[in-house]
């Protein structure tokens, strides 16, 4: 143990044993600000919790203190921290070795490609590993490039895709602002967002008639023969867990169809389990042409990416080049802990659970949409949902405008959850709620009291 200069003893937070290598939370804290560059923030003022150990749903820093993880870190910790099947099989994966090169044949990365193929449609042929969610649709774009020899890509303004320069240029909100000008041929359409639509609709059903016309006429005006690939987060993850309305994605199918353009479904969020289905696509009875993967299939504990192609797709890779590649292509640690995490899924069964858990999420959440006048909408799939924050219910003003919070208010909300250790982020002026698949009915009701809570503080202080 060491005391602080006020003599208070203090924690140490450390991976080592000697003690002069221990570190108290605040040393490592203070030494990451000053050596990291932390993603997505200014750097001043950053605050970051100093992480002693976690289980389950939760964690504790280094003073004890102990927090619920509600959006499961970045929406990837599905099966929440210290499952003790992935970290058995990263061991034993270690013992044996821990790197081989993509063009040698390793147990892991074959398991888990057959294994991966097994969950997928029958039109679903093989996979190409990557590292993470980027780089699978820089490689899926790539591919779609080369199957077709168009160049033009599709995909949509309320999107994240990564923040590497293609997947960047693919990236439809402002995240990919730095990027441009960015590279020719990437076209943005808009989401069927029907909560902020100008256009009132009798039914789902006649919005995404509306939608799909609209996104033909587009394609239309760029030139068909010029699509190689239209490509969409199944369900709209960070930028607000858009669900598509009944009838879009066959209505996007037929329209990829029509004009010979692949269809890529983006699942690094919404798949492995997170809407109830094994890949979101399952919800809405479409077969991609492709499906880009990460987060869940190893649920972060070892960093994996990866895309499905079709087996026409496959096919025309036997006599042509794949022009993709990467040192850590399948990397054996990865994809020894890929197979235990996709066993565990299916041992467990995760679905169900997902499913009647997600019910009480729902429910719960329709009832502080009724509650609290700054809660304009609510949306849930699964254990996949955001609550849209507004300052006026009948106008839908947002609680913050699009791209800019100048105030730092959805910061100072977050801030208010963290003090009740509930740990999500924002986004906009949306509050992601994607906990690990593995939470309990009690511990849904528990946590969602702390942001019953918050929401009141909004309702008084910020509307």
């Amino acid at each position: 143990m060491k005391k602080h200069s006020n003599g208070a003893v203090l924690r140490n937070c450390s991976l080592f044993n000697k003690e002069d290598d221990e570190m108290t939370g605040e040393e490592i804290k203070s030494m990451q600000k000053e050596y990291n560059l932390q993603s997505w923030s200014k750097q001043k003022g950053l605050n970051p919790v100093p992480v002693e150990k976690g289980e389950g749903i939760y964690f504790w820093d280094c003073d004890g203190n102990r927090y619920t993880d509600m959006s499961a870190q970045l929406v990837n910790m599905n099966v929440g921290f210290g499952n003790k099947a992935i970290n058995d099989a990263i061991k034993e994966q270690v013992d044996k070795f821990c790197y081989a090169a993509p063009s040698y044949a390793v147990e892991a990365r074959a398991k888990l490609a057959k294994k991966i193929i097994g969950l997928m449609p029958d039109n679903m042929g093989k996979v190409f590993f990557t590292n993470a969610g980027a780089e699978a649709n820089e490689n899926a774009i790539k591919m779609a490039r080369m199957y077709t020899g168009r160049f033009k890509v599709f995909s949509r303004y309320r999107s994240y895709h990564g923040s590497s320069f293609g997947a960047g240029n693919l990236t439809g909100e402002p995240r990919r602002y730095t990027l441009e000008p960015g590279i020719p041929g990437f076209v943005k359409f808009f989401d069927p967002y029907i909560y902020r639509e100008a256009v009132p609709f009798e039914s789902e059903e006649a919005a995404s008639k509306y939608y799909i016309a609209k996104l033909r006429e587009q394609i239309l005006y760029e030139g068909p023969d010029s699509v190689a690939a239209i490509v969409i987060e199944t369900i709209t993850g960070s930028n607000g867990i858009l669900i598509p309305p009944k009838g879009y994605l066959p209505g996007m199918r037929t329209l990829c169809d029509e004009f010979g353009i692949l269809l890529i479904c983006d699942e690094v969020m919404a798949g492995w389990g997170r809407t109830g289905k094994m890949f979101a696509f399952e919800n809405f009875d479409i077969k991609p042409d492709m499906v880009t993967f990460a987060k869940g299939v190893t649920c972060g504990y070892v960093p994996l990416g990866g895309v499905v192609v079709s087996k026409k797709i496959a096919e025309y890779f036997d006599d042509n080049l794949l022009s993709c590649g990467l040192t850590y292509s399948g990397h054996p640690l990865a994809c020894a802990a890929g197979v235990a995490c996709v066993n565990y899924y299916e041992e467990v069964n995760i679905l169900d659970h997902v499913k009647e858990v997600g019910k009480v999420l729902g429910e719960r959440l329709e009832e502080l949409k009724e509650a609290h006048p700054c809660v304009g909408d609510v949306r849930y799939i699964g254990l996949f949902s955001a609550v849209e924050l507004v300052k006026d219910k009948g106008t839908k003003e947002a609680l913050v405008p699009y791209g800019k919070d100048i105030q730092g208010t959805m910061g100072k909300i977050i801030g208010k959850l963290k003090e009740r250790g509930f740990m999500t982020y924002s986004h906009e002026n949306m509050i992601l709620i994607a906990p690990p698949l593995i939470i309990t009915k009690e511990q849904i009701l528990e946590e969602l009291a702390k942001l019953d809570e918050v929401l009141s503080i909004v309702d008084k202080e910020f509307i």
